[in-house]
């Protein structure tokens, strides 16, 4: 009668049990040697944080304090500045309804057609930022102005450049919302009368070349859906069929330089 083989190690069924051990003897050595240093980071004391409000003991602090809080306030709204009174509405208008009408859905994503908008901007807005820092910016870190002086003549580029793209009617409906009498020079008007205005006009322009850019696509989808019609495909989704000639189409005519070019010069 043979004895029963079922508790021993046979060949080719399986790691060795020494090996098993092995193995996990060096799985906890490498833990170990991972661990270690986090351990010995958590093991140091942490910094300690400390924030008071303290009352101020002089004029001067209470004045360095409002700053701070005026400089902090500004910070918090430089976004918004860069989406309002630079050229990056008109463009990035642009570029989204470029990605409508090639129908490519999320190519390119955001982050590409943002990154391209800020590029630009910064492209276009080079010359007013290099007057704004000879006029108002280098003066003021030279203790040569003060604040004041130093944010009029810094907004004095600004305004230049969105009145050159602001539509007299657009900037009269402000003038006349703001119950403001009819000024003798567009220089000066205040600032909460010019940004709306060239807003709404840059919004105007961005639709305007959008739709330039929507005729050639809206032709190619009118020919292929008419094709797939005459052939009785009707279960086929003309967009499938259109989209690779679009592509092509785009392609062919180097559409990226053109637009970037004619939105660049719609500047200047």
């Amino acid at each position: 009668m043979r004895a029963s083989t079922a508790g021993r190690y046979r060949p080719g069924s399986g790691s060795h049990p020494v090996r098993r051990l092995r193995a996990g003897w060096a799985a906890a050595a490498w833990w170990l040697l991972l661990l270690g240093p986090a351990a010995q980071v958590a093991a140091q004391p942490l910094p300690a944080v400390d924030i008071r409000v303290l009352p101020a003991g002089t004029p001067a602090q209470v004045v360095d304090s409002v700053r701070l809080l005026l400089l902090l306030t500004f910070l918090a709204l430089v976004p918004a500045f860069v989406l309002t009174m630079t050229s990056f509405t008109r463009i990035v208008v642009v570029l989204s309804l470029l990605r409508s009408a090639l129908g490519t859905q999320m190519t390119p994503p955001n982050q590409v057609l943002i990154g391209l908008a800020l590029f630009l901007t910064v492209f276009i807005m080079a010359p007013v930022y290099r007057e704004i820092d000879s006029r108002a910016l280098r003066p003021f870190l030279a203790n040569q102005i003060t604040v004041e002086q130093a944010l009029e003549l810094g907004a004095a580029p600004l305004r230049e450049f969105m009145l050159r793209q602001t539509r007299e009617k657009d900037l009269a409906l402000f003038v006349n919302l703001a119950r403001l009498p009819t000024p003798t020079e567009a220089g000066s008007l205040p600032l909460s009368v010019v940004i709306p205005a060239f807003i709404i006009s840059e919004l105007k322009t961005a639709f305007q070349i959008g739709f330039i850019l929507y005729l050639p696509f809206l032709v190619i989808d009118m020919v292929v859906a008419s094709t797939l019609m005459s052939m009785g495909m009707f279960m086929l989704p003309p967009v499938m069929i259109s989209l690779p000639f679009k592509l092509l189409l785009f392609v062919l005519v180097d559409g990226w330089y053109l637009v970037v070019k004619s939105l660049v010069e719609s500047f200047r």
